[in-house]
């Protein structure tokens, strides 16, 4: 399955960021630069993707990524 980022934007200019296709909290960080750039984040609805078993290799990635985003912030 391809990942799709998704955003709709209100009249009062509320933005509403759908992310398919990711398992497991990736989704999150897929999305963390546009979401610094967009403003604050008032919400946050995990969909059932976000609570599927991401795979060992998978979960290694994840924690290299996030382990490289803490040492630079």
């Amino acid at each position: 399955m391809s990942t799709t980022i998704k955003f709709s934007i209100a009249q009062d200019g509320t933005v509403t960021e759908t992310v398919e296709g990711v398992q497991g909290p990736r989704c999150e960080s897929l999305t963390k630069e546009i979401e610094e750039k967009l403003g604050n984040v008032e919400s946050r609805i995990h969909t059932g993707e976000y609570y599927t078993k991401v795979e060992d290799s998978e979960l290694e990635s994840l924690l290299d990524e996030f382990t490289h985003d803490s040492e630079c912030a």
